[in-house]
């Protein structure tokens, strides 16, 4: 799994309980998931259909560095199916994973549109066409 990102726990993303809140890690992680599937559907318009299962390991809290791997598990006509899972970037323990996020690929009306691709393509190697 590579790891794209890191967030450094602030004051304003904790819960009552003196954690980070769970909702600010969903909003980080499916900013993450879109982000990386618009750049390898190459298409904006790309959007959230669905998450599965949330298993909630380890907390982390004010002042952690953690990480948010992504990882495509599939490509289908028009979607997208990524893993993910964040860690603390110091310690390497497993906050929260998540077993399928499906993203899919839009047209302009806001219908779902086939992207033809079949595997995973890093913007460096289409700098080189």
């Amino acid at each position: 799994m590579r790891f794209h990102t890191r967030k450094w726990v602030k004051p304003e993303d904790l819960n009552p309980n003196g954690t980070l809140f769970g909702g600010r890690l969903l909003e980080w992680i499916d900013e993450e998931a879109a982000l990386y599937s618009i750049i390898q559907l190459e298409n904006q318009k790309t959007v959230t259909k669905f998450m599965s299962e949330i298993d909630f390991r380890s907390s982390a809290e004010q002042g952690d560095i953690i990480e948010i791997g992504i990882e495509v598990i599939k490509f289908g006509h028009a979607s997208l199916t990524l893993k993910c899972e964040v860690r603390n970037k110091m310690t390497r323990k497993t906050i929260i994973t998540v077993d399928r996020i499906v993203m899919v690929s839009l047209d302009e009306h806001g219908k779902a549109k086939a992207h033809g691709k079949t595997e995973v393509e890093y913007v460096k190697d289409r700098l080189n066409d």
